[in-house]
């Protein structure tokens, strides 16, 4: 039954049970000689018995219909508030009649929304941190297996490698300097053994890409190209500026150099690289060059020579790639960021 029946009724029976007391009361207090008067009497072409009755029943029907809407229009402002707060919105009865218990059922009501978003919040912040944690993990395990894999690769495919590129390079040189086919195929699997080598070393900076771990981009630069230096047979050359940068500037830099360090060993054949790393006025400049064997941009597929991977890390630093290569002529590479934030050790 909903709150205005039930306001309704309640007027009624009220009504119909004050007429019964007072009709009773009157009745003892002022007995009637006649009770045909009751009959005989009329209003409004009514007998008097009826009268009354009928005043006293729509009385209590108007009342509690009164009764009904103010009732119906509090519970149904409760009713709302409690939808909205299971919607997640404000909670608010301030349409409602202004009433001691509605107004604590505010308050109780304004509590739980604050409970309920302090428990959301909670809940998401676990959820955060489980992925965090999740996303670690992987992270870890990841690392950990590139660097088995580098480590197996290195102790056993490396070492066979440059087993036999040593032992290549001695026949050829106990061999008579002739140009005959035998000759030629010798020095062909020689330059192919240190292609596969160089191949190896690029592999090895995609297993086990050096971390700059809190030193300066200037070390972890000359540090990387110094080892490729005493491992590759490539005239390695750079001059590298101090400059310093935001921990992400600088890892994402680093990570361009390593990737194009490793397509030159990869793909370039080439027998010299060059590194430039500058600050002119408001700008970083990294430059990376080889002799190469080159190759036209636009007619790479794409993806090749990780040409796309440095672009997306350049522009996560705000930054600008840009790459010219000329067949047999060689490739260069260079990027250039923005300094936004004035630094201390540069003034």
């Amino acid at each position: 039954m909903t709150a205005m029946k039930r306001q309704i009724l309640t007027g009624v029976f009220f009504a119909f049970g004050f007429l019964i007391l007072f009709s009773v009361l009157y009745l003892f207090a002022f007995p009637i000689d006649d009770w045909s008067l009751l009959w005989r009497r009329q209003i409004w072409n009514l007998p008097f018995v009826f009268i009354v009755p009928v005043l006293a029943l729509s009385a209590g029907t108007v009342a509690g219909v009164l009764s009904g809407f103010f009732w119906r229009n509090a519970l149904m402002s409760v009713s709302d508030a409690v939808d909205g707060l299971t919607e997640g919105l404000a909670t608010d009865v301030s349409g409602a009649p202004h009433l001691e218990e509605l107004e604590n059922i505010q308050g109780r009501l304004s509590r739980l929304a604050g409970q309920m978003a302090l428990q959301a919040q909670q809940v998401q912040k676990m959820s955060n941190e489980k992925a965090e944690a999740e996303e670690a993990a992987i992270e870890k395990i990841v690392s950990e297996e590139r660097n088995r894999l580098a480590r197996e690769l290195h102790d056993s495919v490396s070492q066979q490698l440059f087993a036999a590129s040593m032992l290549m390079s001695t026949i050829n040189e106990l061999r008579p300097s002739v140009d005959d086919p035998e000759s030629k195929q010798l020095r062909l699997v020689e330059a192919t053994i240190h292609q596969a080598q160089l191949e190896m070393r690029a592999l090895f900076l995609h297993l086990r890409p050096i971390q700059l771990h809190g030193k300066a981009l200037k070390d972890g630069m000359e540090g990387l190209l110094g080892e490729l230096r005493q491992k590759v047979p490539m005239k390695i050359s750079w001059h590298i500026e101090p400059v310093t940068l935001e921990k992400g500037i600088e890892d994402q830099l680093f990570r361009i150099l390593q990737e194009s360090v490793s397509n030159t060993l990869r793909h370039a054949r080439a027998k010299s690289l060059d590194v430039l790393l500058i600050r002119r006025e408001k700008w970083i400049i990294m430059r990376v060059t080889d002799d190469g064997t080159g190759f036209r941009p636009k007619e790479t597929k794409p993806g090749s020579y990780g040409l796309q991977n440095m672009k997306e890390r350049a522009s996560q630093i705000g930054g600008q790639l840009k790459l010219v290569s000329v067949p047999g002529k060689g490739t260069s590479l260079e990027v250039k960021v923005p300094v936004l934030k004035e630094d201390e050790g540069n003034d």
